[in-house]
């Protein structure tokens, strides 16, 4: 190894301070987490207990950096289909408090407990017999005395070296937010459907689509029976414009399909003359109207097929082309 090269090695091995800093930041907040992890218990059962009874909406609320990981849990609440918004608490004191009503749980975030601003939408929910579940590092404060249920964030180091700025508390106030969002969405059998209903946008709305919402049906449907003469089922085959064709019987039972790749293989003088049913493939792969589209483009990848037909109990109910999947954004 010549000198530069082993110069640059030991230079690429040693100790980037920028880089160590931030990985003593990450090792501190983890700590923190594992730290939350373990204190879980009775009283997040009992939290998740009042926000399941919910009959209004949860209010979240905090001030300063425990404000914005409150607008993120309301956030993440609503999307999990437990309605939810985020109310500050020095606007509710000047007329906000409207926004709270019967029925609304209130969620109040402070790491000390003793946040002024929280007093007067604690006082309101107080009055009003609004439940609170607080989010506190300290069991003593105002705050944790109000509420009904004081979820306790453990003793730990702030991130920072200084050990003032908010750092591993609120890393552990967004977490424990995602562990109440999450449980409650498990205790009330929330569904792949509730979430694509609340999340029809974007990437992940896509990803949830399924094979009912891109389907052709209907007259769509290029469908023939297995006695049609080929010179009919070709007329259908080419005015359906899907490039194939499924048999069925009286009952509407896919029997089976015929694709360019069938009318090839099946080139004669008497072609025109045979039965839809002699020159079919039997046993066509087909998906259910249930399965998401995401399924249905890696079943035809994996068969370099364009077309599938969609079959409820063995019944043609529609048929599905790549490009309807393609231009949807499934992929």
């Amino acid at each position: 190894m010549t000198g530069s090269r082993a110069t640059a090695t030991a230079m690429e091995q040693a100790v980037n301070p920028t880089v160590e800093s931030g990985r003593r930041v990450l090792r501190v907040e983890v700590e923190g987490l594992e730290a939350l992890a373990r204190t879980l218990g009775t009283p997040f059962c009992a939290a998740v207990d009042v926000l399941e009874r919910l009959r209004g909406r949860v209010v979240v609320t905090g001030m300063g950096k425990s404000g914005h990981v409150a607008r993120k849990i309301a956030a993440t609440l609503a999307s999990m289909g437990t309605p939810a918004l985020f109310v500050h608490p020095a606007e509710a004191s000047h007329g906000d408090l409207g926004m709270v009503v019967e029925g609304d749980v209130l969620l109040a975030l402070s790491n000390s407990g003793e946040t002024p601003e929280l007093a007067d939408l604690v006082a309101f929910a107080k009055r009003f017999g609004i439940p609170i579940i607080a989010m506190t590092a300290s069991g003593r404060s105002a705050l944790a005395k109000a509420a009904e249920v004081a979820l306790l964030l453990p003793a730990a180091a702030e991130a920072c070296p200084m050990g003032l700025a908010p750092t591993t508390s609120t890393t552990m106030m967004m977490a424990l937010g995602d562990a109440l969002s999450v449980a409650l969405l498990e205790r009330k059998g929330f569904s792949r459907d509730d979430f694509h209903v609340l999340h029809p946008g974007g990437k992940l709305g896509r990803r949830l689509l399924k094979v009912a919402d891109l389907m052709h049906g209907g007259d769509e449907l290029p469908l023939v029976d297995a006695g049609m003469p080929m010179a009919d089922a070709l007329i259908v085959m080419t005015a359906k414009s899907f490039g194939c064709i499924g048999i069925v019987d009286d009952a509407g039972m896919l029997l089976g399909v015929v694709t360019d790749g069938d009318l090839r293989r099946n080139m004669s003088p008497d072609l025109l003359g045979r039965r839809a049913g002699d020159i079919m493939t039997g046993s066509p792969k087909t998906i259910r109207p249930d399965a998401l589209a995401s399924e249905a483009v890696l079943l035809m990848n994996a068969r370099a097929i364009t077309n599938l037909f969609v079959v409820r109990d063995g019944v043609a109910v529609g048929i599905l082309h790549i490009h309807d999947c393609l231009r949807a954004g499934v992929v």
